[in-house]
């Protein structure tokens, strides 16, 4: 019999369904037993009709009992069939084995550093720029503004494209501070640059293809482009930059990072980028040119982009994870248009668009002066410390030991060691002693350099002297 508990906060006809329900499931109702009629279980329980036909129309909406004209309301013959006997265990679905993903992904997690249960007293990580309570500020302030002015509208299925305004500012800003000239549509607006780099693997290359990248290089590009099926090609990288005349012949597409090559730091020379650009118009490949953290030379103006020079096949990836804050996860993919409306498509069918909030966000930091005041104030920063580093390594006696390069833009310089440096030993000797520094070997596919890749943007001056001479007294 049901019964009802005056006590309890749920409505009686909740109440009488859960307990139908359980008897049911447990088998007290068998399969085919015929259940009361309506009203003569309404007067039984005492309660109103109208609140066990409520119970009965729910326990027939969800497939626990069948009714009919003639024979009434009766438990469904399936529910014996479905109920696992007790002597049945139920297993879980084991996943898949993915070595593929689960290597990935580890070398990702030591590329950053591997710091779970490892506190240090000074990390030279080269992947975070600086951040302050200023810029929390104004990010707050731009939030809540741009919160408080979105239209309902603004709530719906966005543009696969991005949001249009945010991607005239950020064409705007190319063209100002670039001289990179496009229209809209020629931007599309992704989640970082993995995201980009899946994307261009998605839509541009098919499964198998040849892609060459720099080694030592990004990690995550060819990461992301293994993990699609592509075939990766290592290139060689020295003082000039990607060695173009060992880019593989069935390249289908070449990752480069011109402006300040990701782990050695360099400069590609002119001579390399006109070989570069004639050798992909001639054997039409798609050059993808990462331009991640340009923005930041110590010498001059930053370097005119292998884009701007030939844009019929060069797709140029721009991220403000270096720029603001990889926590605000916006980057863009500029090429031509035909190009982008294809990515544009992929993105639609897999991600759809990207979160509303942040597009916004960032739109409105970038209108009213926030983005721009940010740069100019973390480029007074970066240069400070650029120029502690630099002489922190000269006058500790490091620069004798090791080859510095990747001095003149960025966030980050290399300490090049000999071949016979043993890298995994003294990084582990460097972090016994607080300081945690970036192995060059996990930017390396194949290539056997060895040496430290040391970033500056979230060390202060005083930090960057304790740790530069704490390494030098470690090794000299």
């Amino acid at each position: 019999m049901l019964t009802v508990n005056r006590g309890d906060k749920r409505p009686i006809w909740q109440q009488l369904l859960d307990q139908a329900i359980h008897n049911i499931t447990t088998g007290k109702w068998p399969p085919g037993e015929l259940l009361l009629p309506s009203r003569e279980l309404a007067q039984l329980i005492g309660v109103s009709r109208s609140t066990i036909q409520t119970v009965y129309e729910e326990l027939f909406s969800r497939g626990y009992t069948v009714t009919s004209r003639r024979g009434g309301t009766r438990v469904s013959e399936w529910i014996s069939a479905a109920r696992p006997s007790e002597d049945t265990e139920v297993q879980g679905i084991i996943p898949p084995e993915l070595p593929l993903l689960h290597d990935a992904v580890g070398h990702l997690h030591s590329w950053f550093g591997d710091k779970k249960n490892q506190k240090v007293e000074i990390d030279f990580s080269p992947h975070e720029p600086y951040l302050d309570d200023y810029f929390q500020r104004n990010w707050r302030q731009s939030f809540l503004q741009a919160s408080t002015k979105t239209g309902l509208d603004s709530w719906a299925y966005g543009n696969a494209y991005g949001f249009l305004p945010l991607r005239e500012q950020i064409q705007r800003y190319l063209s100002l501070e670039r001289g990179v000239h496009v229209n809209v549509d020629q931007i599309l607006l992704t989640s970082g640059a993995q995201h980009s780099i899946d994307l261009i693997a998605q839509a541009l290359l098919h499964e198998g293809e040849t892609v060459s990248v720099e080694d030592p290089g990004f990690p995550a590009a060819w990461m992301a482009m293994k993990y699609r099926r592509m075939q990766v090609a290592p290139v060689p990288v020295d003082e000039y930059g990607l060695c173009v005349d060992r880019i593989h012949p069935e390249s289908k597409l070449v990752f480069v990072t011109p402006s300040h090559q990701c782990a050695v730091g360099v400069i590609m020379s002119e001579p390399r980028r006109q070989h570069l650009l004639h050798m992909a118009a001639g054997r039409r490949f798609w050059v993808v040119e990462d331009d991640y953290d340009s923005e930041f030379r110590y010498r001059g103006d930053p370097l005119p982009t292998l884009f701007s020079q030939q844009p019929q096949n060069t797709l140029y990836m721009m991220s403000f994870s270096k720029m603001i804050a990889p926590g605000i996860r916006i980057s863009a993919i500029i090429g031509p248009k035909e190009a982008i409306r294809q990515l544009a498509q992929v993105h639609e069918l897999t991600y759809r668009h990207l979160p509303i909030m942040e597009q916004l966000t960032l739109t409105h930091f970038i209108e009213h002066g926030h983005f721009m005041r940010h740069m100019r104030r973390v480029r007074n920063i970066y240069r400070r410390r650029h120029e502690a580093m630099t002489k922190a390594i000269i006058t500790s006696g490091l620069s004798e030991r090791f080859t510095l390069s990747g001095v003149e833009t960025g966030l980050h310089m290399l300490l090049e060691a000999e071949p016979s440096f043993d890298e995994e030993a003294m990084t582990s000797l460097a972090l016994e002693k607080g300081i945690r520094v970036y192995p060059l070997s996990k930017y390396c596919l194949e290539s056997d350099r060895k040496g430290w890749i040391l970033g500056f943007a979230k060390v202060d001056e005083a930090a960057i002297d304790e740790g530069i001479f704490r390494l030098a007294g470690m090794l000299l």
